[in-house]
């Protein structure tokens, strides 16, 4: 199994390089040094620990979806005329922009600083790696 620096794992995470640390110190992670003497962990490991510190997003009216694509954010930007509108979100450091009817803006009350949720559905998706198969 790949290892990872705990800098790239917590950059694939979105926590801080000491929420790494702790969680190792913790043991919910095996930390070790590599042939450098870095600390690093097992791309396995944490691929098991993002599945369980996963979750699924609540609505507002404490409901679940079905869609497992789903984001929670905050709308930054709405550009409507009247018939269609582009709506950005900013969903934790990842950037959602939605093209639909200026009617469902209306409806839903769409304006920067909602808080909405991204559900997304995708056809088709492209995996890529690293040159040289590392995590950064």
């Amino acid at each position: 199994m790949p290892d990872i620096r705990i800098r790239d794992a917590a950059q694939l995470l979105g926590v801080s390089d000491d929420t790494v640390r702790r969680w190792i110190d913790s043991g919910a992670l095996t930390g070790r040094k590599d042939e450098s003497g870095r600390l690093v962990v097992d791309g396995r490991e944490l691929a098991d620990l993002a599945v369980e510190q996963a979750r699924t997003p609540q609505t507002r009216m404490g409901s679940a979806s079905s869609a497992r694509n789903r984001f929670p954010g905050l709308v930054t930007k709405v550009v409507a005329d009247t018939v269609m509108a582009q709506v950005e979100m900013q969903c934790g450091p990842f950037t959602v922009v939605s093209l639909m009817s200026s009617e469902s803006v209306r409806e839903l009350g769409l304006q920067p600083g909602s808080v909405a949720w991204a559900s997304v559905k995708a056809t088709t998706v492209v995996v890529e790696t690293a040159a040289d198969g590392g995590a950064g």
